[in-house]
């Protein structure tokens, strides 16, 4: 029993400085040798799965493969070793990583801060080397956004044929982001460059009484996601008030000023008595210490 634990502990230490010599083999010939550098960049979303495809010349047999991550730090992912695939490396993809059959590198569920160059390392049976880096860049999913309508004419002076206003949108503050309009029920966006302010996000529209079912979207988006928010513009020009509501409009105009009014008459009067029955209590008091003064008792 024991002849066979040191047996197997032998070949596992046997087994770790194979494997150890591999890396430093491969890490030897991508210094020395020659190889092909391929770039390319892989873009990808938070919450999702991205694979790594490794790509090499035809008739190239893949003998050994290392993945690393360049940036922004370097770290060992997945080997390709004697038929053995391993992802168990201490990194920040631990758990994350998988390596498929065709030496690809699949990744995920991604994180924002997952954004980094990464690089594959193949050697060849013939002793041939071939290193191909991907720059990956994960975005945030884009939300939908809020659109407000600002009336440049407001209340009475808005000329009830016509409505001139200005749509902005917002959507938080997310990397790569650009905004753009679009009149509903038109081929294409059917918006002038010369209506945009703010890089996209206030379109200025002009509106008549043909317009008033007209509707606009701004689009939000990234280069891996988008979304829309509509808004219906004469809606907000133009509100007219019910008969009940306008009647009770007119009437607080006419009597909040009138109460008002008599509130300030009722304070003053009461202001002014309040100075008038102190003058005549002191007029009192005067007039009769005076008289008895004039009198003295005896």
């Amino acid at each position: 029993m024991c002849w066979i634990l040191v047996v197997e502990g032998v070949r596992l230490l046997l087994r770790r400085r194979m494997a150890t010599c591999f890396l430093w083999n491969l890490l030897l010939w991508e210094a020395l040798i020659p190889i092909a550098v391929i770039g390319a960049q892989v873009l990808s979303k938070v919450g999702d799965s991205v694979l790594l495809v490794a790509e090499h010349p035809p008739g190239f047999q893949v003998r050994e493969a290392m993945w690393r991550s360049l940036w922004p730090s370097e770290e060992l992912l997945a080997t390709f070793f004697r038929g053995s695939l391993e992802t168990l490396y201490h990194s920040r993809f631990l758990g994350r990583a998988q390596l498929h059959s065709n030496l690809s590198l699949e990744l995920g569920p991604l994180q924002s801060r997952d954004s980094g160059n990464f690089s594959v390392l193949m050697v060849d049976t013939g002793g041939r080397a071939w290193t191909q880096t991907l720059q990956l860049k994960v975005y945030d999913a884009v939300p939908r956004p809020t659109v407000q309508v600002f009336i440049a004419v407001a209340g009475d002076a808005q000329p009830l044929k016509t409505c001139q206003a200005f749509l902005s949108c917002w959507a938080p503050n997310i990397s790569d982001i650009t905004y753009s309009w679009r009149r509903e029920g038109t081929v294409g966006f059917g918006v002038e460059p010369q209506s945009l302010f703010t890089d996209g996000q206030v379109l200025s529209v002009s509106l008549g009484l043909g317009d008033k079912d007209v509707a606009y979207s701004c689009i939000v988006s990234n280069p891996v996601s988008w979304d829309l928010a509509t808004v219906t513009p004469w809606e907000s020009c133009h509100h007219e008030a019910a008969p009940g509501n306008a009647f009770y409009k007119d009437m607080l105009l006419v009597v909040v000023p009138i109460s008002l009014l008599l509130f300030l008459v009722g304070l003053f009067f009461a202001w002014h008595c309040g100075l008038c029955s102190g003058k005549k209590k002191r007029d009192t008091c005067t007039d009769r210490v005076a008289a008895e003064t004039e009198n003295p008792l005896v």
